[in-house]
């Protein structure tokens, strides 16, 4: 077995060729960007998320060059630096699509069809896990819980949210991407690409007119809690994603049509449970060695 010259420096320990750098109308604009990250903190170090963020959206992905921008940037080396962007998901390594799909395929979104959904695109873009179409739109990924399991199944594009999704929602949702349409997030501001993204997650304003203002806040299937606590009731609500529209099943008979706007989910109201049914009660816990 041979091994090139490159894969011999490397079980060597020899050191690899410098990266490439920025040329200088380039380095001088993100040196400035920089600075102004970094002026933000007590501790330089502390900049090197947003300012991984910062190259990010200089290429679309964080190359060998970005990284040496920032460990030049804090005084850290490189070694430093690779740790931090291959810990974190959200540093792409390679180049990506403008839109970055990501389908959660964590337990309670796999159940209510994440798997469906991801096993759909791929085979509906053609491309695997990580992979990017060849119009260099899309980027498919499965990721782990975002944190929206009241609308599960959830489909993220550049860390929007487009809840409550079924198989044929999505297929729909990456053509409409594909082909340049204005696609909106069920929640959250409109879109922007992948890049753009990357500058605003790096702490600069987003430019976009009104996008603050779409921003919004929670959906009511996340205040359910609040509600409750405030002690407000309100009927369950039983969605069925695969289904195609959720159907109400009103527990006190009372008529329920909420607007398309809520966006309820199945875990918008209490459930029976031992501590909540007063006809099946808790029995006391068991003494360790019984």
């Amino acid at each position: 077995m041979t091994t090139s010259s490159s894969e011999q420096g490397v079980s060597l320990g020899m050191p690899q060729l410098p990266a490439p750098a920025y040329p200088d109308d380039v380095r001088a604009r993100l040196e400035a960007d920089g600075r102004e990250i970094i002026a933000r903190y007590p501790d330089s170090r502390s900049a090197l998320l947003p300012l991984l963020h910062l190259v990010q959206a200089e290429e679309g992905h964080v190359t060998r060059t970005g990284q040496q921008f920032c460990a030049e940037l804090l005084d850290l080396t490189t070694a430093e630096v690779a740790a931090v962007v291959t810990f974190y998901t959200m540093y792409r390594r390679r180049p990506s699509g403008d839109y970055q799909v990501g389908v959660c395929t964590n337990t309670l979104c796999a159940v209510m069809g994440g798997d469906a959904i991801f096993e759909e695109l791929q085979e509906h873009l053609g491309v695997g896990n990580g992979e990017t179409t060849g119009d260099g739109k899309v980027t498919l990924e499965h990721i782990e819980c975002n944190a929206a399991c009241d609308f599960a199944p959830v489909v993220m594009v550049n860390w929007e949210f487009f809840d409550n999704q079924t198989p044929a929602s999505a297929k729909r949702l990456v053509d409409d991407l594909r082909a340049g349409a204005d696609v909106r997030p069920t929640r959250g501001a409109r879109l922007c690409t992948f890049k753009d993204t990357a500058r605003i997650l790096a702490g600069f304003p987003d430019e976009r007119p009104g996008a603050v203002e779409e921003s919004g806040g929670a959906g009511p299937a996340s205040l359910v809690g609040l509600r409750l606590a405030k002690g407000e009731t309100a009927p369950a609500r039983v969605v069925h994603p695969r289904a195609g529209r959720p159907q109400d099943e009103p527990r006190d008979g009372a008529a329920h049509d909420p607007s398309p706007s809520e966006h309820l989910s199945s875990h918008d109201a209490p459930q029976d449970t031992s501590a909540s049914d007063p006809a099946h009660p808790a029995g006391p816990a068991a003494e360790e060695g019984e």
